[in-house]
């Protein structure tokens, strides 16, 4: 018998986490942030370091946006293959509970209904929904609410296989030094390699989203990951772009098997906020 689950979960939840993802830090955000505040020795930077700390207690405490831009809502789905969803169809769910969540918690509108023409939807819809099925009778829901400051620094590129690894780090390094203090650093930078184009997208934003203190499971992209680190925060960017040791709070890589003749990459960067939260339904 499937696992019968009510669409109205699904819009209680995300109306919940879209106002919590905005008013509080992640906890492994906030680490990273107090670990790289202990050793930033520009002063500078560590000043801006405690300021950024500094306002997300704030937000937090008085339930108010951690930044002005409150995001475009991406989702990731783990749908369960024992799962019926009843009551109601899963996107219009899902939208509902975006709707609800940035009227009650007076969060910004910020979605167009014509990218070119530009006219507001007025209620922050509809969300960018990525769904998976997996095995299980339950429902993993993520929610990733992405400001466009970060976003706009974001980059695909299709290297040919010759490239090799150098050619992907070479990219990566290239793409954060022309993003500068635009993405407001420190920032969390997802990376996406294999597949096609769009698969390497959508890695790299899963990879942006990944908790922050935990590394590939794989030997080889975990040091990839530490050494991509360590080679960002030489760039000398540092938090908001004055400088200093900070420019990034990690690295995360996600990889993909991918055709003999290509070797995408795409780089997705998430500000220091990195808003995300995720929830099991069952």
């Amino acid at each position: 018998m499937p696992n019968k689950i009510h669409v109205n979960k699904l819009t209680e939840s995300v109306r919940h986490m879209v106002m919590e993802c905005n008013y509080t830090l992640s906890p492994d955000v906030k680490e990273k942030l107090n670990d790289f505040y202990k050793r930033e020795d520009w002063p500078l930077a560590k000043e801006l370091l405690a300021q950024i700390i500094e306002n997300s207690d704030i937000a937090h405490r008085d339930q108010v946006p951690i930044c002005q831009d409150t995001g475009l809502v991406v989702v990731f789905l783990e749908v369960g293959q024992e799962v019926q969803l009843v009551g109601g169809n899963l996107t219009d769910a899902i939208n509902e509970g975006v709707r609800q969540g940035y009227a009650q918690g007076f969060l910004r509108k910020s979605v167009v209904e014509d990218p070119i023409n530009r006219i507001n939807t007025g209620d922050n819809t509809p969300a960018v929904i990525h769904t998976e099925i997996v095995e299980g009778d339950k429902v993993k829901v993520t929610v990733a609410p992405k400001g466009f400051g970060s976003e706009n620094m974001s980059k695909v590129k299709m290297l040919k296989p010759a490239d090799g690894k150098e050619g992907v780090v070479d990219f990566i390094l290239e793409t954060i030094t022309t993003a500068g203090g635009n993405p407001c650093p420190p920032i969390v930078v997802g990376v996406g390699i294999g597949g096609t184009m769009e698969k390497a997208a959508i890695l790299s934003k899963k990879a942006a989203v990944r908790s922050l203190d935990k590394r590939n499971d794989n030997k080889y992209y975990k040091e990839l990951e530490e050494e991509l680190l360590t080679k960002i925060n030489n760039l000398g960017i540092g938090p908001q772009g004055f400088g200093g040791g900070t420019t990034a709070l990690a690295v995360n890589v996600e990889y993909y098997p991918t055709h003999i003749a290509g070797l995408p990459v795409a780089v997705n960067i998430n500000c220091h906020v990195t808003r995300h939260l995720s929830k099991i339904i069952d």
